[in-house]
């Protein structure tokens, strides 16, 4: 079943990840990074299936070459904990072919990031499990038309003129130092510390060279840009529109929503005894287990109840006569009827609780491990972080060996909680902490089968004492007309039917009972007593009679006319 899942993480220097080694590991390639020196090698890792670098036009063609873009962007950060890289890590619907996989993503990348003139590296992962997912790797920096990249941030002078301060960047100064801003410097005046222009600070001693300035400088529009909460809101809704293109284009009727719960109205408030979660998965379209459950129960209950007054008059049936026998063999049927569709009903329940638990106890035992995977991976993290701070720092080979380590633990890491959180969107939550009431819906459910196993016992020795009464009216009605009493029992047939629906329907708390449930309960029902076709037969026959009845008229005629 098609899923949403799209995980956005920045790849950053100061948790231990590099992007030449982000790359090396998404492509299962052999990458050497010229910052540190460290040769990334995950040629040995499986799963790759696909992988393409896509560029904007403003790039070097050169960059076509894995290794020669990833390093591109490791020398132009120099800072211990620069950002490097965007990643999108995206689950991919398994009803497309892998053809089709591979142009969803393709597509996906065009319209949305090498349009807007960032440079992307994609690779699809799947190891056969069932989880195929593609890894999206972005650069941060915009590019000049001349192929080199632009700042992100730039440095953002507070100059003033005439009382009034405002902002220039190197570039802009150029011109505005014509109009008659100043740069603002700062002077000792007494004992403090002033920013004047140097116009106004004649006869002072100026105690800096740096002007005045922001404190974050000016961020490149673009980058901001990329870096806003709406446009991962917009990233985020183009990969659910892109998928369900694909999805329409393919025939299928699966659907994905890139909203939460929340925004989707899905009311997620807790119930007596059901919870937030199994309201969640109703609304979701899953088997709310515990939902159904008491709503199974309490139907089952009702109809059991409904059957005890209904059996006790049949047995004090006293005239033994047309009107009364028909009544009574209806009666019982309309009893079995009941039960019938409550049998249908409580399979069909029993059958999707049992699909659910199919998926769900493998996907949660799968989650389990790798949440004790992640505590691992994570713990490793932390321990080499320590090892490589406390290392000296002309240690160079134990320190390289120390960082290759932490990159492919680190990238390990990220793996595994894609492969997590893949698992939480699965179940139709948003974070791994929702994934608490599982284990409690997944005992619920299995409870849930139990019960309805208890319930198909009861409604099936209920249904074999309505046969066994059925069969006692059958013999009490051997001395009556058949046809008469064929006759009444279909004359009062459609009141009782009416009745049986009712019944369910007050059963299921004011539920309309299905048509086809309905008809297929009825079929069952005469199945089980014999009468599948006596309706038919019946009419039939009094086709039959109708017809001998005219050639019977017509005789005396045809004697009359040959005398």
């Amino acid at each position: 079943m098609a899923i949403y899942h799209l995980e956005a993480k920045v790849i950053t220097r100061s948790v231990g990840r590099t992007v030449c080694g982000a790359a090396a590991y998404m492509s299962c390639s052999r990458i050497y990074n010229d910052y540190d020196g460290i040769q990334h090698d995950y040629t040995r890792k499986g799963g790759l299936v696909w992988e393409h670098i896509f560029l904007p036009p403003a790039a070097p063609v050169e960059w076509l070459d894995r290794e020669t873009l990833w390093n591109a962007v490791e020398a132009t950060e120099k800072a211990k904990d620069s950002q490097l890289a965007r990643e999108f890590i995206v689950a991919l619907p398994v009803e497309l072919n892998r053809q089709k996989q591979i142009d969803l993503v393709s597509d996906y990348i065009r319209e949305q990031f090498t349009a807007d003139g960032m440079c992307a590296d994609a690779a699809i992962h799947d190891t056969g499990g069932g989880n195929p997912h593609a890894h999206i790797l972005l650069t941060m920096r915009p590019l000049n038309e001349d192929g080199t990249w632009q700042k992100k941030t730039e440095k953002e002078y507070l100059c003033v003129r005439d009382g009034e301060e405002r902002g220039f960047t190197a570039a802009e100064f150029r011109a505005a130092e014509k109009e008659g801003w100043e740069k603002q410097y700062q002077y000792k005046s007494g004992g403090n510390k002033i920013y004047l222009p140097p116009s106004k600070a004649k006869g002072m001693e100026r105690i800096s060279k740096h002007p005045k300035s922001t404190k974050y400088g000016r961020q490149n529009p673009t980058t901001a840009r990329w870096n806003s909460e709406d446009q991962l809101v917009k990233w985020r809704e183009a990969w659910a529109e892109i998928n369900n293109r694909y999805l329409e284009k393919a025939g299928r009727k699966e659907r994905i929503d890139h909203r939460s719960f929340a925004e989707r109205e899905i009311d997620e408030q807790p119930t007596i005894h059901e919870g937030v979660a199994s309201r969640a998965q109703e609304r979701a379209g899953m088997i709310a287990d515990r939902c159904e459950l008491n709503r199974q129960i309490k139907a089952d209950n009702a109809l059991l109840r409904s059957l005890k007054s209904t059996v006790k008059k049949l047995t004090e049936a006293v005239a033994e006569t047309v009107a009364s026998i028909s009544d009574a063999m209806e009666t019982v049927r309309e009893n079995l009827l009941v039960i019938r569709f409550g049998l249908l009903h409580i399979r069909k329940r029993r059958k999707k609780a049992g699909d659910y638990l199919s998926k769900a106890k493998p996907l949660y035992r799968n989650y389990t491990e790798l949440s004790a995977q992640i505590r691992e991976k994570r713990s490793e993290r932390s321990r080499l972080q320590k090892e490589l701070s406390a290392l000296p720092v002309l240690n160079v080979l134990k320190r390289r060996e120390m960082k290759a380590r932490l990159q492919t633990v680190s990238e390990d890491l990220s793996e595994l909680e894609n492969e997590a959180m893949t698992i939480v969107h699965g179940f139709g939550k948003n974070t791994p902490g929702e994934l608490t009431t599982v284990r409690a819906d997944i005992s619920a459910t299995e409870k849930a089968v139990s019960s309805y196993d208890a319930q198909e016992k009861k409604l099936t020795a209920a249904a074999d004492r309505a046969k066994e009464e059925f069969d006692g009216l059958m013999k009490r009605a051997a001395r009556l007309n058949t046809d008469e009493l064929t006759a009444e029992r279909l004359a009062v047939r459609p009141a009782h039917e009416d009745s049986a629906k009712r019944r369910i329907k007050a059963a299921l708390n004011g539920g309309k009972p299905g048509i086809w449930d309905f008809s297929n309960a009825a079929d069952d029902t005469d199945r089980m007593l014999g009468e599948i076709s006596l309706a038919a037969d019946f009419e039939e026959l009094q086709r039959h009679k109708k017809r001998s009845e005219r050639r019977a008229e017509r005789k005396p005629a045809r004697d009359d006319l040959e005398r």
